[in-house]
């Protein structure tokens, strides 16, 4: 496989929003992919980004690759499964809130993990792999083993790993094993990219700081507890920092904020900025992706960049 600057990992689903009468709009999106897509926007074109996943062999999964490679991440680390689908979720609106109605049993995703060989030749040769929270909740326990095991032995030859906690209740059988789990990802874990709001309902933390505290006991040297439209917490060599967002000129949508934040960081710290500096270029993207709908807008690199040169950060 071709060498890379990141590699994520995790699940690509179905997408389906309403568009009223019963009308439905099918597109495709999941944590980190998103991630991937910001940060193969972010990055110049000889850095190149993949996608590590699995799919089955219907039209679904077919389409759901070709669309993944139309984005520019490569599509070679993806396994197909015979008789598998990908997974699927639908959006509904209540008076303005979104809620999410999801359908993963069949998900080839689950699998991602289990042929043991076929990871090994996934994980290779990427200088940064990243993984969430969700891509250990779908999986088994010995698949989760797996895969953890894979990203220690790429961390030991030099592989940067990257792991947002990104926790969702409904994947988990209880708090416990989602802390467990979490714990044993971030002992593997170079960079830790997590949500504050997530921290508090699996931890109950009561400050970034407490997060930053925890995560950093597990092992983890750079951390940045995303906070919404509050300052990011940057504990990394040595020093803590708070980054304030950038100011969006208008909020239309907020799906996809923080992977695009994640994203665009990672890329930032492969093309050599110092961590306080990634997370306000990170902060930059974010604050352009909530002004459009979707988790998937259009980054104009070189107009981000160009911004903050002019700002002297």
């Amino acid at each position: 496989m071709k060498p890379v600057s990141v590699a994520a990992i995790g699940e690509c689903m179905i997408e389906l929003s309403g568009r009223g009468n019963d009308l439905w709009q099918m597109g495709f999106a999941g944590d980190t992919f998103n991630t991937a897509y910001y940060a193969r926007a972010m990055l110049p074109a000889e850095r190149h980004v993949a996608y590590v996943t699995a799919i089955g062999d219907d039209p679904f999964s077919l389409r759901l690759k070709a669309h993944i490679a139309e984005t520019g991440v490569q599509t070679e680390r993806i396994r197909t499964i015979t008789g598998k689908r990908p997974g699927l979720y639908a959006i509904t609106l209540d008076e303005g809130e979104r809620s999410f109605t999801y359908w993963r049993g069949e998900s080839a995703a689950r699998q991602l993990a289990d042929d043991a060989p076929w990871l090994k030749e996934a994980l290779a040769d990427a200088d940064m792999l990243y993984l969430s929270g969700i891509t250990l909740g779908i999986l088994s326990k010995a698949a989760r083993a797996r895969l953890l095991a894979a990203l220690a032995e790429r961390r030991a030859a030099g592989a940067k790993i990257v792991f947002d906690t990104n926790f969702r209740a409904a994947l988990w059988p209880d708090r416990d094993e989602a802390q467990a789990a979490m714990a044993a990802a971030i002992a593997t874990t170079d960079i830790a990219l997590p949500t504050f709001d997530d921290e508090k309902l699996l931890h109950g933390d009561t400050t970034p700081e407490a997060t930053a505290e925890r995560i950093s006991s597990h092992g983890a040297t750079e951390i940045v507890v995303k906070n919404g439209d509050e300052p990011c917490l940057v504990v990394a060599q040595g020093k803590e920092a708070w980054v304030p967002p950038a100011k969006a000129t208008r909020i239309v949508d907020t799906t996809g904020a923080g992977d695009s934040f994640g994203g665009s960081y990672l890329a930032a710290r492969l093309m050599g900025h110092a961590p306080v500096k990634a997370a306000g270029l990170a902060h930059a993207v974010a604050a352009e992706v909530v002004c459009v709908h979707g988790a998937l807008a259009p980054i104009d690199r070189e107009a981000i960049l160009s911004a903050d040169k002019e700002r002297g950060a």
